[in-house]
């Protein structure tokens, strides 16, 4: 169920190893995306399981529920069975954000995206409005269990063929910014970066899997887009658009995304509205000082702060709420993720740009790295006091 809902290796395989110890069973697990690996040794002997589990959404409020109850068992307030019931029926039960109120925040996230990039008003009603497309046909994949692995190219094809026919038919647009900001949510930034989390502290299998997927996943929905600009690429030739000074695009309006992106991917994320004040400071804070640390260091010094910042404050969350540090820390990494960088780059080679490309590739790697090194040095000078 914590590899269903998001849990990294490294903190599941604690986890488990601690839950293990408690019932006084000595255990040995391995979890990588897909499969967990679990063996338990007691005096009758040893015994060895293989799972295939997909995993799925992240979900916070999940998470904390399963933290909660895995809290109570080990203080001795729930038996086995009523434990194994009660998580069963957490993992069973209906998100806490109707679906309606998820695509909205899909939209509003592509928004803040297109705010950031500083898209004209124009650009940023087109992203609200390509986002809620990409949003319906991510609920459509679920219930009608379409096949996996066909939603990311559908998505990227719709985003592209939208955002070329609305700047050639409504008004001029740069079609290649909406078409990223309306598929913000589903590129794989965040896997990628607890992809080299899981690789830098020796979760390799686990570590190399996350990689190859999310790296799959950012391919095919380029693929995706590449096909609809292919198809209507003569879309384009439309008059460029007249420059407009001041429409949405100095930094009090950068900052106003800022504020509003966190409360959009913790309805994403489902995270209760209790835990949006939270997610929000966090965000807020690593995203400021990433700006003002990148200003000064650079790119890679600014995501090291960034996420430093993020999963420092995370931690000590954790440390004086006594919950999950994985509540605000994935929400709040999520605006310093470099999948936009990745999706740039292949935008580049399609293009044969080839310097730029590798120019993005690097930046993206950089960045991600950096990240991680922000994480890991956090959870030194403010380890946190729950696992997950």
């Amino acid at each position: 169920m914590l590899h269903r809902h998001g849990t990294p290796s490294h903190r599941l395989e604690r986890v488990l190893t601690e839950l293990a110890g408690s019932l006084g069973v000595d255990g040995a697990f391995l979890y990588t995306p897909t499969s967990l690996l679990i063996s338990l040794r007691d005096s009758g002997g040893e015994v060895t399981y293989l799972r295939r589990i997909n995993s799925g959404d992240f979900d916070v409020d999940k998470l904390i529920r399963f933290d909660e109850t895995l809290e109570q068992f080990q203080d001795g307030q729930l038996d086995i069975r009523s434990t194994s019931e009660r998580l069963t029926e957490i993992a069973n039960s209906a998100p806490p954000f109707p679906a309606w109120l998820t695509i909205l925040a899909c939209a509003l996230a592509g928004t803040t995206v297109a705010m950031l990039f500083r898209g004209t008003a124009v650009e940023i009603g087109a992203a609200a409005g390509l986002g809620l497309l990409v949003a319906c046909f991510e609920v459509f994949h679920r219930r009608l269990q379409w096949e996996q692995g066909f939603l990311e190219p559908l998505a990227g094809f719709a985003a592209a063929i939208g955002s070329l026919a609305f700047a050639h038919w409504v008004h001029p647009v740069d079609d290649r910014l909406v078409a990223l900001a309306a598929l913000i949510v589903m590129i794989p930034g965040l896997r990628i970066t607890v992809a080299l989390t899981e690789l830098a502290v020796g979760h390799l299998s686990a570590g190399v899997a996350r990689l190859a997927g999310g790296m799959v996943s950012l391919l095919t929905i380029f693929v995706g887009v590449s096909l609809g600009w292919r198809f209507a690429g003569h879309w384009r030739n439309f008059p460029a658009l007249p420059a407009q000074p001041g429409v949405l695009t100095g930094e009090g309006w950068q900052w106003t995304a800022i504020a509003i992106a966190p409360i959009a991917f913790a309805i994403v994320f489902r995270a209760r509205w209790r835990q949006w004040p939270l997610i929000t400071a966090v965000s807020v804070a690593g995203f400021a000082a990433s700006v003002f640390a990148g200003k000064v260091w650079g790119l890679e010094g600014g995501a090291f702060l960034g996420a430093l910042t993020v999963a420092g404050s995370s931690n000590l969350y954790a440390r004086i709420r006594d919950r999950p540090a994985l509540v605000p820390l994935t929400p709040g990494i999520i605006l310093l993720v470099p999948g936009t960088l990745g999706y740039r780059s292949l935008t580049a080679f399609l293009d044969r740009e080839t310097i730029a490309g590798i120019d993005f590739a690097f930046n993206m790697l950089i960045v991600a790295v950096s990240l991680v090194g922000g994480i890991l040095a956090a959870n030194v000078f403010v380890p946190p006091k729950r696992i997950l």
